[in-house]
């Protein structure tokens, strides 16, 4: 009997670069600068990528800080002691049961209520140690914070006055939609910033800048960037300036080749029917593996370094190529 599989026993995989990801935080970090500090965004198992493996490599890398999407990300890594001293951030909200968990294992939390902040305190207190946070601003993401309103500003004031609790940061998200609303997110952020400057609150990381503003808005960068997708080599930006390495390869090989007429349909509901004699191979990968469903009739795969399209739609584990121009 076999406890442990080898990977080895099936054809699909996917390859991970971690020198990939290496060279790309480090033209990042060049991009940004020496004033300006790098959060490297390692939420969802690092995109796909492996989450303690790349939490280690962008620690060894000297990130500033490691940003996840929840709670047990955070444990995950450190309970992998993979960084022992590298500050962790909660991008996401962790209910207020949780919160004292934050505190005792010395990670920093999103926060945008009071009640947050109180609970963050007390648990402090109670352990004897301090409970760093960020306040989410909405600039209109309409996603997570509370609006940079007079109110919300007397509120953090207040939070301020806690025991046990730093406010080491304050942020916000642009939606992207366009440079005019960047320009007004961003404007509304740093009027409210200001307004708290003027009642003696300062953070040491204001935070805007996501990969894209990162990288296509340099004015948005601030004292903090959050890299996600590009450390990974996923371009969603303009620019031209910065040119980054895709870490990850999704392999597998042909499981079998056949010639179809005129006319056959591929797969469930005959989706695809050919229109012409074709070549198809079967390829034993499909939506439980990660290839999405949702580019039936519309992916492609690589096979001898040329397109070969998906045809019909993708199985959980199996899908179907066109390798008829394909020598």
């Amino acid at each position: 009997m076999l406890n442990n599989p080898s990977p080895d026993l099936r054809d699909t995989r996917v390859e991970i670069d971690l020198a990939a990801i290496r060279e790309n935080y480090r033209k990042i970090k060049e991009m940004a600068g020496p004033e300006t500090a790098v959060m490297a965004v390692v939420k969802a198992n690092a995109y796909g990528h492996g989450l303690v493996p790349v939490a280690r490599t962008l620690y060894e890398e000297g990130a500033d800080y490691l940003a996840v999407a929840t709670l047990t990300e955070a444990l995950q890594i450190r309970e992998a002691e993979v960084t022992p001293r590298i500050p962790l951030f909660i991008l996401g909200h962790t209910p207020d049961r949780l919160l004292p968990l934050v505190a005792e294992h010395g990670i920093t939390q999103t926060i945008f209520s009071y009640e947050q902040a109180e609970i963050l305190s007390q648990a402090a207190v109670r352990l004897g140690k301090t409970a760093r946070v960020h306040i989410k601003v909405d600039t209109g993401f309409h996603r997570l914070g509370k609006e940079p309103s007079p109110a919300f500003a007397e509120e953090i004031l207040r939070m301020s006055r806690l025991p046990g609790l730093e406010l080491e940061g304050i942020f916000s998200h642009l939606a992207l939609l366009n440079e005019e609303e960047n320009e007004r997110q961003y404007a509304s952020f740093m009027s409210f910033v200001d307004r708290l400057a003027t009642s003696g609150l300062s953070f040491r990381y204001r935070h805007l800048a996501d990969s894209i503003a990162a990288v296509d808005y340099p004015e948005y960068r601030l004292d903090l960037i959050r890299p996600g997708a590009v450390l990974y080599g996923m371009v969603g930006y303009s620019s031209k300036d910065l040119t980054v390495r895709p870490a990850l390869r999704f392999l597998s090989r042909i499981s079998q080749v056949r010639k179809v007429p005129e006319g056959a349909g591929i797969g469930y509901d005959f989706t695809w029917v050919s229109p012409r004699e074709s070549i198809l191979a079967t390829v034993p990968a499909g939506y439980a593996d990660g290839y999405p469903r949702a580019l039936s009739n519309k992916g492609w795969t690589l096979v001898c370094k040329q397109k070969a399209p998906v045809r019909g739609l993708i199985c959980m584990d199996q899908l179907v190529i066109d390798v008829t121009d394909i020598p």
